[in-house]
């Protein structure tokens, strides 16, 4: 079996393995990193950027927001269930960690406020456009400077098992992709797999969705779950696992106009017929998420009239969708046509409500009913829900339109139980001595709900619990000479 020395072993070379590896190093630290794909970055390529507070830009652009303020208003709005001292440690970590990445070339812009009472938290990478998939700049940057610092990267070589004597870890099992094993012994080492996102039957053991039935989520081939269940086979304690959940059209990147167009802030029933939601609060996705979520079916629809899909054809859209690369409903009509021409259920367009309940499978009798009520509203006020005013727009000039709105994802969150320095704890509360995680497999800083109003803060931990993990590995090889 070969045999690989170095001080501190990583599994995962994503947003978090990859912030650690360089941690670690400049702290003086040997690293191997092993990960099973061919490329470094993980799903952290897919993103646009991480959160952070009191960064250099934000202090020349006058923000006023301080890492104090930030860290009450992430623990009140998830009623202090989170673990205090950890998200103030990825808190107050994460302004200099934007320094730290512009010291390594990476340039910012910080995003505007996307989704209601958000702050400016959102460090997004700076190219010609805003959009998903530049976050792979930022871990290039990473991938260059863990290799000037002499770094060794295994590719397409899977981590399988984390070893230990007398309860300490001493190394781990890899495999490469050609079937060779080897031994990797280590003195320390740091768990960031990313999750389980791509596992469909973790998604549905840990958290209840089945995945393509109730859950439309990213399902990034190869998250599985490797590295949580290393770290429990090792005596890491669970944590409560959640899928970071916000709601879409299910087949959202084959459709972005009808999936913008549906996501804007009208009519939404539930399949009795019924409104369940103000409609104005859909520009923040987790909370949409949430409340599809606990309706029959899993799912929603969204209706609007011929009028209505007029109006964002010729004016844009009364919300901007921040994740999506349309700004109208220009190519609504192409998208529909071609949607239902290859059995697309997800979308209907009819004469009359009763065609257009038949269609979706929405209780006719109460959709009328709801249909009159609310237009009756768009005359004067929203008294169900208090719906602003601007957004009450009547469903009345055929053709009517529906489509289907579902519980969606970027991926899971949490699963192995850490202090505020990554440590790995075990079921009586007490660390592993070696063990850290962080990123995704670690992320328990939310109650129910991704924390919307600090916006960027899944990369945000990944990349910063992955710093904290290496400069605490590092530390702790110190103290073992």
């Amino acid at each position: 079996m070969k045999q690989v020395k170095a001080d501190v072993g990583i599994i995962g070379a994503g947003p978090a393995g990859l912030a650690a590896a360089v941690a670690a190093a400049e702290n003086h630290a040997s690293v191997v990193v092993f990960e099973k794909s061919k490329v470094t970055g993980g799903c952290g390529n897919m993103a646009m950027g991480p959160f952070g507070v009191e960064s250099r830009l934000q202090r020349e652009q006058i923000v006023g927001l301080t890492k104090e303020e930030a860290f009450r208003l992430h623990m009140d709005f998830n009623h202090w269930i989170p673990d205090a001292r950890l998200v103030r440690a990825f808190i107050f970590k994460s302004g200099s960690t934007i320094d730290w990445l512009e010291d390594m070339g990476v340039k910012f812009l910080l995003a505007a406020r996307h989704f209601p009472a958000s702050q400016p938290t959102w460090h997004i990478i700076r190219t010609d456009s805003e959009a998903h998939g530049t976050g792979s700049l930022i871990f290039k940057a990473l991938t260059d400077r863990a290799q000037e610092l002499g770094v060794r990267f295994c590719l397409n070589t899977a981590a399988k098992k984390i070893l230990k004597e007398d309860c300490r870890v001493v190394g781990l099992l890899a495999e490469d992709g050609s079937g060779e094993k080897m031994q990797v012994n280590v003195k320390a080492v740091i768990v960031a797999t990313g999750g389980f996102g791509g596992s469909v039957g973790m998604i549905k053991e840990y958290t209840g969705f089945q995945w393509g039935r109730d859950l439309f989520s990213f399902k990034i081939p190869g998250i599985e779950g490797d590295g949580l269940r290393m770290a429990w086979e090792a005596g890491a304690a669970k944590t409560r696992m959640l899928l970071e959940i916000y709601c879409a059209t299910p087949r959202q990147p084959d459709f972005w106009s009808l999936d913008a167009v549906f996501r804007q802030p009208n009519l939404l029933v539930n399949l009795n017929g019924e409104r369940f939601f103000n409609e104005e609060v859909m520009q923040n996705n987790a909370f949409a998420g949430n409340a599809i979520s606990v309706q029959k079916g899993r799912c929603a629809f969204m209706i609007i009239d011929e009028r209505i899909k007029k109006g964002y054809e010729n004016d844009g859209f009364d919300q901007v969708c921040y994740d999506i690369p349309v700004r109208d409903a220009r190519d609504f009509d192409g998208e529909l046509e071609r949607a239902l021409a290859e059995g697309c259920n997800d979308f209907a367009v009819a004469d009359s409500l009763d065609q257009l309940a038949a269609a979706t499978g929405i209780n006719a009798e109460k959709l009328k009913k709801t249909v009159a009520e609310y237009n009756r509203s768009c005359e004067c006020r929203d008294c169900l829900f208090n719906k602003d005013y601007k957004f009450m727009k009547p469903i009345s000039k055929p053709k009517f339109y529906a489509g289907k709105l579902a519980p969606s994802g970027f991926g899971s969150l949490g699963g192995i139980k850490i202090n505020y320095k990554t440590e790995v704890l075990n079921e009586d509360f007490e660390v592993i001595p070696g063990l850290y995680a962080a990123g995704t497999d670690a992320n328990s800083i939310h109650s129910d709900t991704y924390t919307f109003i600090l916006p960027g803060n899944s990369m945000g931990f990944a990349i910063n619990s992955g710093r904290i993990a290496g400069e605490s590995a590092a530390e702790y090889v110190d103290s073992l000479e």
